[in-house]
């Protein structure tokens, strides 16, 4: 290509970004309703939001981007929005990255954009790695590339794309690439489905511009969906263990997995042993991870779902972000998901209920806390409650008892539940989990609560479930129950949490 060209795609590119832009601060003008409003989340300022891509620690500083459309407050031709932090608490948005602009990113209907993506750090340049998708053309999907070297103006490659197909025909789709480099190499890692199972190819490059096919990294064994969305493979812990997450499509409630085991380099193939739910919640998905200055592997997932109701979308926005996990790999090869330690900045003033039983079929109200941004941390003892009881929390809750969130724990099903049955407007259902007891008998019950969601990590981020919520904004009450017997709560602590 030459460089006119090539210049001329940059400013048509550019073009399309000061749109965006433009739009996005308009409508972000107008998007001032904050009864769904997430006080400490990551969302966007107006306009539609959905997976997060490029996650990056870039310059001492996080970047998050993430699947956009700026125009309204639905799924539209993706562009790549972008926010920055530096303690992944306190988020500052930065201008639109990417913007739908070339044959192979963008078409006459809707179905075109830049899909998602990954981003790494190429000597000094941030590299955006995306999937150019459009309706109608052959191939539908490609691989391309976006640098910048200020972290803010990006330029899509000239090379693109650089992958310029599937490697096989009759697939299901060809999308969502992760990068990585490991010993001077750069690996990746592609969504993919065929014959009704979900994969993830895996490519090698030394330039990120000429990309050679390694083959299948792992499949569906048959009951793990037909497509496996935004697979994410990396290593965690002190040994040679690897982790990958996906998003399967067409797997019924689970909507992200992840699948423990050894990576092969050389032959591409990643031998799983154990494969689980990621998050049992209605609301999570596409999850990605980074690797922080600390070292730590940090996760944050689309704090939402496909085909359901979203409220907030006629206040001018939708979507959201979890709060950023830490993820530590137990040593029996199962997950561990737990918010960062830097939320607790958000903590103001500190409510503590001291030991005590809580009655058969009664609840008891902590009149000192009314709030719809919440920290708390509940520890029931099993041990000294009844073997037929309920116990848990009421969050959200309206003054005349009609509405509110219940966390419950059965301590014979030994099973966790979230019901928001009568949360308010949006989603009822209830999410549930099999939980044992800690050793030492405790049910450790972690929630955070913000306006709009509640995230739940029990005995240590064992298991989590992620909800979106959509109380009134007077449903501010909380509870302690106990059903079928008596409980013994060992404590609890609560935060009003705010930036």
């Amino acid at each position: 290509m030459s460089q006119r060209v090539e210049m001329e795609r940059h400013q048509l590119h550019m073009e399309r970004v000061e749109q965006a832009n433009q739009a996005l601060n308009k409508a972000a003008e107008l998007a001032t309703e904050d009864r769904f409003r997430l006080g400490y989340h990551l969302m966007p300022q107006a306009g539609w939001m959905n997976d997060p891509n490029g996650l990056i620690y870039w310059n001492e500083e996080f970047h998050v981007f993430y699947q956009h459309y700026p125009y309204e407050p639905k799924w539209g031709p993706m562009h790549w929005g972008h926010a920055k932090s530096k303690d992944l608490v306190h988020w500052e948005h930065l201008p639109i990255a990417l913007a739908p602009s070339e044959d192979y990113d963008s078409g006459e209907t809707g179905g075109y954009g830049c899909w998602s993506g990954s981003a790494v750090d190429d000597n000094g340049v941030l590299t955006l790695v995306y999937t150019g998708h459009v309706d109608g053309r052959t191939p539908v999907e490609v691989q391309c590339l976006a640098t910048s070297t200020d972290g803010v103006t990006f330029t899509k490659s000239g090379a693109n794309p650089v992958i310029g197909d599937a490697p096989e025909e009759g697939g299901f789709g060809f999308r969502d690439p992760k990068v990585w480099q490991h010993d001077g190499q750069w690996y990746m890692v592609v969504g993919y489905g065929k014959d009704g199972l979900g994969k993830a190819l895996m490519y090698t490059s030394s330039d990120l511009l000429t990309w050679r096919y390694l083959g299948i990294a792992a499949e569906s064994n048959g009951m793990m969906g037909d497509m496996w969305e935004c697979p994410d493979l990396f290593p965690l812990g002190d040994g040679d263990d690897y982790v990958l997450i996906i998003s399967p499509m067409n797997m019924g409630a689970t909507k992200t997995m992840y699948l423990t085991g050894k990576l092969n380099y050389e032959t591409g193939k990643f031998d799983y042993r154990d494969a689980e739910r990621l998050d049992y919640g209605f609301d999570f998905y596409a999850p990605q991870t980074l690797v922080d200055g600390q070292g730590r592997r940090i996760l944050m997932g689309w704090m939402n779902i496909w085909g359901a109701q979203m409220p907030e979308q006629v206040d001018g926005w939708m979507g959201a972000f979890t709060l950023p996990r830490e993820l530590t790999l137990a040593e029996d090869g199962t997950l561990r998901m737990q918010p960062v330690a830097e939320l607790a900045v958000l903590r103001k003033g500190r409510v503590f209920v001291d030991r005590q039983v809580i009655p058969a079929d009664s609840t008891v109200s902590l009149e000192t806390v009314q709030s719809d941004q919440l920290e708390l941390i509940a520890v029931f003892n099993t041990k000294e409650s009844d073997v037929e009881t309920v116990f848990g929390l009421l969050v959200r809750c309206s003054e005349d008892g009609s509405a509110y969130t219940e966390v419950a724990y059965s301590v014979a099903e030994q099973t966790l539940r979230v019901d928001r049955t009568h949360a308010g407007s949006g989603e009822a259902g209830v999410s549930e989990v099999q939980v044992e007891p800690m050793e030492d008998g405790n049910i450790k019950l972690h929630l955070f609560v913000d306006r709009s969601s509640l995230e739940l990590f029990a005995n240590n981020g064992v298991k989590t479930i992620t909800n979106r919520i959509y109380p009134n904004g007077d449903s501010l009450g909380i509870k302690l129950f106990a059903r079928h017997g008596e409980a013994c709560l060992e404590s609890l602590d609560v935060w009003e949490l705010s930036l």
